[in-house]
């Protein structure tokens, strides 16, 4: 995302003035609290430049979204069409209202693939801040909101181990839900990419370790920057192996999802087991993985978790995004 949920992504030395006294146009949005809907609505109002006054009420059926003399009520599609006529960067909606996946796509296809632009964006960022690192090498300060160089690494520590978490949680969400509807299909589909599952495990965990080590150390010793540079390194191997075992899935194992011939039951189910399995993601981390993805990524996440059983564990979900971003 980037620019996800409003969240300035300048360090304090590269906002102007004029940034910091900006208006943004003011849009009221009326909805029940704790609907799903409204919770959608809101989160999708984050990406776009205005200021958002939400008004609660068990009135309204349907959010509704009023704009100067404009008053916009409906489906969740019509809303955001509203939103990027009026407000059009960032885009909500891409192609087809609605039609971002065909009829014969299973739901679970589509969420494996945007939690693989997710990590792809976190491994991305943790790269290029590998690198600052070790062309700092400790010796020059980098964005004055990180402080110290000791405290610019435990920060780091903490952003790596959410994407640990993340990566790990999604491995066995493979392994436990999609690889296993693939083998009962035909045995040794999936064998392949259990193996780079597993042949990956060691450095991702190393690189853990890596990063505790150099949070011990002075700023000031040779070993520190030989130890930055190393992690940058082994960043960049797992950024690359990363990169080539999800293109790899997309292309050979994620296709033959659609010969399974899941009905619309089961594949609602199939989506239940996924938010099982990958709990962490779709509650302390759910903010963290929504920041990885673009806004009509995000919004096509949400179109998934729409359809889960456990509504009420959707709006657990999207209230941790709202309180957070408020």
């Amino acid at each position: 995302m980037g620019n996800c949920f409003g969240v300035s992504r300048k360090s304090a030395s590269e906002i102007a003035p004029a940034d910091v006294l900006k208006k943004y146009p003011a849009v009221k949005l009326y909805g029940n609290p704790n609907s799903v809907t409204t919770y959608y609505i809101r989160c999708a109002l984050f990406y776009k430049p205005v200021t958002v006054n939400f008004v609660p009420s068990d009135t309204h059926q349907s959010p509704a979204v009023e704009y100067k003399s404009d008053s916009v009520t409906g489906s969740v599609d019509s809303v955001l069409r509203y939103l990027d006529l009026k407000f059009p960067e960032p885009k909500l909606l891409t192609g087809s209202i609605g039609g971002w996946y065909d009829e014969t796509t299973p739901y679970v296809v589509w969420l494996v693939i945007l939690q693989h632009r997710s990590m792809m964006w976190h491994l991305e960022r943790m790269g290029r801040w590998a690198e600052d690192l070790a062309a700092r090498g400790g010796k020059a300060r980098g964005d004055p909101a990180m402080g110290t160089p000791r405290m610019e690494v435990r920060k780091f520590a903490r952003g790596y181990s959410q994407l640990l978490e993340l990566m790990l949680e999604h491995a066995q969400m493979e392994e436990r839900v999609v690889f296993q509807i693939l083998e009962k299909a035909d045995r040794g589909l999936s064998k392949a990419a259990n193996e780079e599952h597993a042949r990956d495990l060691p450095m991702m965990n190393g690189i853990k370790e890596d990063i505790k080590s150099i949070g011990v150390l002075d700023s000031g010793h040779p070993a520190y920057q030989d130890a930055l540079c190393n992690l940058s390194t082994r960043l960049k191997t797992l950024k690359e192996h990363s990169k080539k075992h999800f293109e790899e899935e997309e292309k050979n194992l994620l296709p033959l999802m659609e010969a399974t011939e899941l009905s619309k039951a089961q594949q609602d189910k199939v989506l239940d087991q996924c938010l099982d399995v990958m709990h962490g993601t779709h509650s302390h981390l759910f903010r963290f993985f929504m920041e990885g993805l673009l806004p009509p990524d995000a919004m096509h996440y949400l179109d998934m978790l729409s359809r889960c059983s456990d509504q009420n564990r959707v709006s657990t979900m999207l209230r941790l995004i709202i309180d957070k971003a408020v």
